[in-house]
């Protein structure tokens, strides 16, 4: 069986782009870029919490590293380095090498470099530490949205969980739907290049990990307001009828784990907002609008203006 040691070595060390000093000794060496300041986050996935044990390894590779570059991208940053430390209950080399061949594939497409971590025998689990850049006083926060301000989220929320449901049984989706939600389950696409082009146009940001209501009742936490969203405006989830059942709305509303990004801006804004529909080629749709009132408070509407009660508002790891 190879050593801790020989499996960095083969796995997990690559040439680096913009690090003084990457994997092998105490510590790496970083120089930020000039007049930048660093953004920092971490997160741990656990098999069986975030991911099926028997997740293809590749693309589990892919999401371990995606889930974090999500969190820069939320912040308006560009991510630059991450370390990656991982608990496996064997070295099996085969699942190794397609897992860091997932993880580097990510790296590559989002232009990071791995610059150490840590590994140890244990229960499969894995917990990366991401660092990006933003100018000063340009990233974007959860603590900016004001009343009046829009609502907006990227993509199509729920493919994900609607995957997640598939694979559980809970529900049959046929082709191309299949595909499509599976491929969101497992190879997320964090929308960096949509976090750098609202700065400066985004009041507030925040990315869909735990559930589109979820992660916006965080957001309006953090900025003191309250918010109504309206059904007939949230994007449709894929469907075989192409009609929001019961499953696809609580995946839509409460499903999570498809890291699109959910943010607010000024209702001035909305027109520059919806030309980077073309220019990014993803979908933004403004979903409903800031409003005072109790802090934290999210209504959602029908067309009518209607309350309509959702049957899961997010994950919570300890509900």
């Amino acid at each position: 069986m190879p050593s801790e040691f020989a499996l960095i070595e083969r796995h997990f060390t690559r040439p680096t782009r913009h690090t003084v000093l990457g994997v092998g000794d105490d510590a790496a060496i970083v120089r930020p870029s000039p007049g930048m300041e660093l953004l920092v986050s971490t997160d741990m996935l656990v098999a069986g919490t975030h991911f099926l044990a028997d997740t293809d390894p590749e693309a589990l590779g892919w999401k371990v590293l995606a889930v974090n570059v999500s969190d820069i991208a939320a912040m308006g940053g560009q991510p630059r380095w991450a370390l990656l430390a991982a608990a496996l209950p064997a070295s099996t080399e085969n699942w190794l090498a397609a897992f860091s061949k997932g993880f580097f594939a990510c790296a590559a497409e989002f232009g990071v470099d791995v610059i150490g971590g840590d590994t140890t025998k244990g229960p499969l689990n894995f917990c990366v530490t991401i660092i990006g850049e933003a100018p000063p006083g340009q990233a974007l926060l959860r603590s900016g949205a004001q009343a009046g301000d829009e609502v907006w989220v990227s993509g199509t929320p729920g493919r994900a969980a609607l995957g997640l449901a598939h694979l559980q049984g809970r529900c049959a989706l046929p082709e191309p739907a299949l595909t499509t939600c599976l491929a969101a389950l497992h190879r997320p696409q964090p929308r960096v290049a949509l976090g750098l082009a609202l700065r400066g146009l985004a009041s507030a940001a925040i990315d869909i990990s735990d559930g589109l209501l979820a992660d916006i009742g965080h957001l309006l936490e953090r900025s003191a307001v309250s918010a109504t969203l309206r059904l007939d405006c949230l994007p449709a989830t894929i469907l075989p009828t192409g009609k929001k059942d019961s499953l696809a709305l609580d995946c839509l509303l409460g499903g999570g784990d498809d890291y699109e990004l959910a943010f607010t801006a000024a209702a001035s804004r909305h027109r520059q907002i919806k030309r980077l529909d073309e220019q990014l080629e993803l979908t933004l749709t403004c979903v409903g609008s800031i409003t005072e009132g109790d802090v934290g408070t999210l209504n959602l509407v029908d067309a009518s203006g209607r309350p309509v009660s959702a049957a899961s508002r997010g994950y919570d790891h300890f509900e």
